[in-house]
């Protein structure tokens, strides 16, 4: 199994790299959503698609063959191993390691989180209004997101695994009291498992940007698909697929009947583009 990962992983490469130097078509690998179904993954794979064909229409996205872990492609994308984009959450560490596109993709909503919970213990969350109320419970979150190190910094208790689909596990089975996703994941995420609920009083806020990141030394990438980002920024169409996609959970969160509580960010790196005020939702 092994050796044929690698003899796939091969080809890969060499037909990416054979696509562009023939001139025909640039291709592009990014990475195949984790699991199914995954609606985290649909907008940035579609205005990815979309950016680099306003830039040039030799540009083509092709998936992975391999459903992967977010920390596995990241790997892969560094050492340029059949990745050559992905989409995720930016921190410090990140953006030494790779060239970040500093255009949140999400216009931050990746900062905004509601509470997963196990719908069995809906009363346990029950008079929870603030940071140290949450302290008292145990939070669950990817081993290696920076999500992870945010929450830990602002003391509170988080159970890390490497596997995405365990956490929801862990709801079910009461091995963790809450699952704080992005105001973009959790309605997919909470309509597909029965036994799951939002909380419905409180959202966690705090500075963080998703972006897309290439490898440094993929400069050429990098400077189109800025183009063809700032291209759709100026022409609305940027807007218009945000609105399509977020618009819907946006309303479904009621933001304006949540308590919010704000966190610090540590991990937030030096520079994030604040300044530019329509590229960040305001509630």
């Amino acid at each position: 199994m092994q050796l044929l990962r690698r003899l796939v992983l091969a080809l890969l490469i060499v037909a990416s790299h054979s696509a562009k130097a023939a001139g025909a078509e640039i291709v592009v690998n990014y990475p195949r959503p984790e699991s199914y179904p995954d609606e985290r993954s649909r907008h940035p794979l579609r205005l990815l698609e979309a950016a680099l064909k306003r830039a040039n229409p030799a540009y083509r996205v092709q998936l992975y063959p391999a459903r992967m872990q977010q920390g596995r492609a990241l790997v892969l994308l560094q050492n340029d191993e059949g990745i050559d984009i992905v989409s995720t959450m930016t921190s410090a560490e990140r953006e030494a390691n790779l060239l970040p596109i500093r255009i949140p993709i999400d216009k931050g909503l990746i900062g905004w989180r509601l509470l997963l919970m196990n719908k069995a213990r809906a009363s346990d969350m029950t008079g929870i209004s603030s940071l140290q109320d949450l302290r008292a419970l145990k939070a669950g979150q990817g081993a290696d997101w920076p999500d992870t190190g945010i929450l830990r910094a602002n003391d509170l208790s988080v159970y890390g695994t490497s596997n995405y689909e365990a956490l929801f596990k862990m709801l079910e089975n009461q091995r963790i009291d809450y699952f704080p996703r992005s105001i973009s994941e959790i309605w997919g995420e909470v309509d597909a498992r029965k036994g799951l609920a939002v909380e419905p009083g409180l959202v966690l806020r705090y500075p963080a940007a998703l972006y897309y990141f290439v490898r440094k030394s993929d400069r050429k990438l990098a400077e189109d698909l800025s183009a063809g980002l700032e291209k759709m920024i100026a022409d609305g169409s940027f807007e218009t697929m945000f609105q399509e996609h977020y618009g819907p959970l946006i309303k479904r969160s009621r933001l304006k009947a949540r308590r919010i509580i704000e966190l610090k960010n540590p991990l937030k790196p030096e520079f994030m583009p604040t300044d530019r005020k329509q590229l960040w939702f305001r509630e």
